[in-house]
């Protein structure tokens, strides 16, 4: 019988309003209540992945695993993501908004590109943008490159704690402001602003390295749609699909594809659901129907791994743990 997991959203923070609850139906309550709890795992989307990816090198060269997904030349190299990004100053000096997913189509990015590219040529670390939402820097194989956070932990925050670090700081941040001076003059920008479109008016460096000779996992299949976790799938050697929008009989029928999670801590399927924003569609569209199958003996397990360190993990013969009072709020733990 198959065991699934889930990759979630972190679970929102209650504020001091009490914004934040995340109510559970009945059912959710009831049986979550009886899972194993796990909150001490560490937080953020690459400390998530990490639980689910083993790679044979200590770092998390993430630019190097998605090139070659998106050109396949990846191998022998250094590459550093130089993605497209939009900072606004503030009193304090600047916050990224967004990073990547600007909305660009291709032939805005190559033209972007091509302004960019006289400036990295010179500095030996040639541009190019193979995907308009992930831009790639070739980098000589004796480089030092810079110590950077990955774009989700820089979002909204002050950027003067996210801004490249370690021996080679200074050459990278120069790089970045030359950068921003060449994007802020560009006809594409002018013409998203005057559109009602963010500019690109900065890079975002990140995910250096080289590509890993080995990637492991301990799932036999991927349910995603992010290039990240397909790009880490394919090199471990998963099958992978697009998840749907939501839990049905056809991904039912997708189970008998792919070997049983027959042990506890085994899973069959991964499915990436990290980019759910609302709790209550995540909870109408996959909980409820997850937690029935596994009810009605479809399913032999359940975890749940959420972006903030959460976790919980639920086995069929958990659902006699009829004791535990429900689980009525779903929120984060302050």
């Amino acid at each position: 019988m198959h065991r699934l997991a889930l990759l979630l959203p972190a679970r929102p923070r209650p504020g001091a309003d009490g914004s934040g609850h995340v109510g559970l139906s009945r059912g959710c309550a009831r049986l979550l209540a009886r899972a194993d709890v796990r909150l001490t795992a560490a937080p953020g989307q690459r400390e998530q992945l990490r639980r689910w990816f083993e790679l044979s090198d200590s770092g998390w060269p993430m630019a190097a695993i998605t090139r070659q997904l998106d050109v396949g030349d990846a191998q022998g190299a250094i590459w550093l993501r130089a993605d497209p990004a939009f900072v606004k100053a503030d009193i304090n000096g600047g916050r990224m908004l967004a990073c990547g997913t600007l909305g660009l189509d291709a032939d805005s990015a190559a033209s972007l590109v091509e302004a960019l590219q006289p400036m990295f040529a010179e500095a030996g670390c040639p541009i190019s943008a193979p995907a308009p939402e992930r831009w790639y820097l070739r980098l000589p194989v004796d480089s030092t490159w810079p110590q950077c956070s990955d774009p989700e932990d820089a979002l909204g925050d002050d950027l003067i704690d996210h801004l490249p670090g370690g021996p080679a700081a200074r050459r990278w941040r120069v790089l970045m402001n030359e950068a921003q001076i060449i994007l802020h003059t560009h006809p594409i920008n002018a013409r998203r602003s005057a559109e009602g479109a963010i500019p690109v008016n900065s890079l975002w460096f990140w995910g250096a390295g080289s590509l890993p000779e080995r990637i492991a996992s301990r799932v036999a299949a991927v349910h995603s749609a992010a290039s990240d976790v397909v790009a880490l799938a394919r090199l471990a050697g998963l099958r992978e699909r697009r998840p749907g929008s939501a839990w049905t009989a056809s991904d039912r029928a997708a189970l008998a594809e792919v070997g049983p999670g027959d042990r506890p801590g085994r899973s069959s399927i991964l499915i990436d659901l990290r980019h759910y924003r609302a709790w209550s569609s995540l909870q109408q569209d996959w909980l409820e129907p997850l937690l029935a199958d596994l009810v009605y003996g479809r399913l032999a397990g359940l975890e749940l791994d959420c972006a903030d360190g959460s976790g919980f993990r639920l086995e069929r013969r958990h659902r006699w743990r009829f004791w535990r009072r429900p689980l009525l709020d779903f929120s984060r733990p302050a």
